[in-house]
């Protein structure tokens, strides 16, 4: 007899349909897995004899075959257990046919029977909801699962309370979503002395989503004010928080299935390897710069990462995607990120103190911030230099904007945008726009052109850093409530692209 039941096979966050056969034939007792398997699938029989074994379940003395199909794409994961399982009870005709059928399975067993938890299970609901079948998955994936309205989720504890579920003497009940988290930032603006114009740098990268570019000595505060831009950043929206939780689903970072409603920040280490930061290794993961999809990702000691890493980056900016290319898979990842860079002056950090500076100023600088290309270096939108504060000014009372009012005015800048762009899916924020959508949207009026014109040829601007200015003025009008760009959100737009004392 011929039982089939399905499964997922992951591409990213895509999950394609694998047809799990299992075939029980006369011949010589043996279990064998076909389809390039992994070592895990392969070891998948064991860990299913001996569930089986802990129901009271004897395997027939016959030859039991399992294939997935498609035979040519490789399967990789433990959560091809389940399936594998519900595939042979329906063989063995414990649980009926057609149930198993109209089922996606994915789940990992253990020795006695019990479901283990596996990565994936919301892209997973997604793909079973496309087939319009039933998702069982182990109890802990089932608040993940739940929440894809269009699949029923189903979530049993254990293999038996499974079957009792097929058979009928104990029927579940379809899952539930797990809780919404709201955002919660103890770090407030208000408690950064100074930097008044590095604020207003991170407002206006924090509501047109511009990348941003810090330069200053040590202890000046450049990842004090980075670590409070998730304070003023809007909310996830439905769309984009089920986006970025089907990323976190894939690496087992979702909160007992809840669904986390504030923007990522992600922070890797100037150490972080190529595969770390954009995605990669044997099972092509998805790096930080996907994990941080719909966020920020700040990279502190910007010019000490691998000059490899940071050359990578240049393709992910301008596209918003990232392609993981490995001799068995191409894998495609979402990573529309804000880009939040900090690195010191030079070396030793003291550029800008002569009596701290070392004797090969200002070559130093040159070179230490040599190591970030030009391409790279012209997608900043915003680059700002972070003096250091004087000590006088660090007794002195809290009386800066704290985080919820620049918040409001950020939120008000994204209304504006999301309302601009309501009929185009693929753009959100202002840094999105290019083409035609931008010229109709950034054109300033008469004494603005004037002036980008005359900054263009003074400073040689590139191409892309004209459109990039525009789309900065754009934001600094939304942000001001004005329906035109004019000259004077030109001209803070253009200050900030050449406010740098040391360019690259």
């Amino acid at each position: 007899m011929v039982a089939k039941t399905y499964t997922v096979a992951f591409e990213g966050i895509d999950a394609r349909m694998v047809e799990v056969q299992c075939a029980i034939t006369p011949g010589i007792p043996a279990f064998s897995i076909v389809g390039l398997p992994d070592k895990a699938v392969s070891e998948a029989r064991e860990r299913v004899r001996a569930a089986l074994t802990a129901m009271a379940i004897a395997l027939p003395s016959k030859r039991i075959t399992v294939n997935m199909s498609p035979a040519d794409m490789p399967k990789e994961g433990s959560h091809f257990d389940l399936p594998i399982a519900l595939a042979l009870l329906a063989a063995l005709e414990i649980i009926p046919q057609e149930d198993a059928e109209g089922t996606v399975a994915l789940g990992e067993l253990s020795l006695d029977g019990t479901l283990v938890p596996v990565v994936g299970a919301l892209p997973a609901a997604m793909a079973a909801a496309h087939e319009d079948r039933t998702l069982l998955c182990p109890q802990a994936c089932g608040a993940e699962a739940a929440w894809v309205d269009a699949a029923k989720v189903i979530a049993p504890r254990s293999l038996a309370e499974m079957v009792r579920h097929y058979t009928g003497q104990s029927v579940l009940s379809p899952s539930t979503p797990g809780e919404v988290h709201s955002a919660t930032h103890s770090k407030d603006l208000s408690e950064v002395k100074g930097q008044e114009r590095a604020k207003r740098a991170l407002e206006i990268a924090a509501a047109g989503r511009h990348h941003l570019f810090l330069v200053g000595s040590p202890g000046s505060g450049k990842s004090m004010l980075a670590a409070r831009i998730p304070g003023i950043l809007p909310p996830l929206t439905p769309a984009e928080a089920l986006e970025t939780s089907m990323i976190q689903s894939l690496c087992g970072l979702l909160d007992e299935g809840g669904i986390n409603r504030e923007r990522p920040f992600c922070e890797p280490h100037h150490t972080a390897s190529m595969p770390a930061i954009v995605g990669g290794g044997r099972t092509a993961k998805p790096g930080q710069i996907s994990l941080a999809h719909n966020g920020m990702l700040f990279m502190d000691e910007f010019p000490e990462f691998a000059r490899t890493v940071l050359e990578t980056l240049r393709q992910p900016i301008e596209t918003g995607e990232v392609v993981v290319a490995r001799a068995n898979a191409h894998v495609r990842y979402p990573c529309r990120f804000m880009l939040v860079a900090a690195a010191n002056p030079c070396k030793c950090g003291h550029l800008f103190d002569p009596a701290k500076a070392c004797a090969r100023v200002p070559i130093c600088g040159e070179d230490y911030l040599g190591r970030i290309s030009g391409p790279l270096m012209d997608r900043f939108d915003l680059r700002v230099e972070v003096p250091p504060v004087a000590f006088t000014d660090l007794d002195l009372p809290e009386d800066s904007e704290s985080s919820a009012s620049v918040a409001a005015r950020v939120a008000a800048a994204r209304d504006i945008q999301t309302a601009r762009f309501r009929d185009r899916d693929d753009l959100r924020v202002n840094a999105d726009a290019e083409g035609h959508i931008l010229e109709e949207i950034a054109t300033p009026d008469s004494e603005g052109r004037d002036l980008l014109i005359k900054v263009a040829e003074r400073f040689g601007l590139s191409a892309r850093g004209y459109h990039r200015v525009l789309r900065v003025a754009r934001t600094i009008a939304d942000l001001e409530g004005s329906d035109a760009v004019r000259k004077p959100h030109v001209a803070e737009a253009v200050s900030y692209r050449l406010s740098l004392t040391i360019e690259a």
